[in-house]
């Protein structure tokens, strides 16, 4: 018998992670549940997607480190056999203008938001190409669409995942595996929390409102489905009509 499809979500304990971990085991996956040091979300994460019958486990690393993205791909095959999903999730912020940005703060964001996530599409491709096979799905934003101030550095992070999408989409076609991106724009979340004239920009969404984090793991679901089979290099806006001008 084949065994159950595998999902691996970085930045799985909280907020979009989260979501997306619940919502894959929602509908049937076995999810490996990415964290660097919230442990204990990580472990309730688990416990609530095992209450509701489904399979997952925590796993630990930090994806900005060497050698990390490997680590994890070897043990969700190790623990489930195979790997369908990949949801490239785990991000940080590191927020200043230009002027006052240190190469620390810049580099940092690049490490986690974007050299992470080359790193676990490298790993990943491995036993996806065996399986002629598998689903990657990149969270980027819509600050790398449109840019925001004293965000450079993400906002850099985030194109480049676009662009990394794209390319790789090119790459792997052929053997039926897709490579999408999903571009959020404000979220209620523990980092949105923090931004900046944050009532401002809620006034220029055009749904008027924030959107959730389910929200967007629906759009990741949906990727991640065979009903997207015929989908790949694109980009999806989760934003409430942000990006539209």
């Amino acid at each position: 018998m084949m065994p159950a499809l595998a999902a691996l979500v970085t930045g799985g304990s909280r907020g979009i992670g989260r979501a997306c971990c619940l919502n894959l085991a929602a509908n049937g996956f076995h999810v490996a549940v990415n964290y660097r040091q919230e442990e204990a979300q990580a472990a309730q994460v688990v416990a609530e997607i095992e209450a509701a019958g489904g399979k997952a486990f925590a796993l630990q690393g930090d994806v900005s480190e060497p050698g990390v993205a490997e680590r994890m791909v070897q043990a969700v095959l190790a623990e489930t056999g195979r790997l369908d999903v990949l949801v490239n999730n785990a991000g940080i912020t590191r927020d200043n203008l230009v002027l006052r940005m240190s190469d620390e703060e810049f580099a940092a964001v690049l490490d986690t938001n974007l050299v992470g996530a080359f790193r676990l599409v490298r790993a990943a491709l491995r036993p996806m190409l065996k399986q002629r096979g598998g689903r990657i799905i990149n969270i980027s934003s819509i600050a790398g669409m449109v840019g925001n101030p004293g965000q450079a550095n993400y906002a850099a992070a985030k194109a480049g995942m676009l662009g990394l999408t794209r390319s790789v989409a090119k790459e792997v076609a052929s053997r039926g595996i897709t490579v999408n991106a999903v571009a959020p724009g404000l979220i209620d979340t523990e980092m949105s929390d923090a931004i900046k004239g944050r009532d401002q920009l809620v006034a220029n969404i055009p749904l008027g409102r924030a959107g959730t984090p389910e929200e967007v793991a629906a759009a990741v679901a949906f990727l991640a489905s065979a009903e997207a089979a015929y989908i790949t290099g694109a980009t999806l806006p989760v934003d409430g009509g942000l990006a539209a001008g």
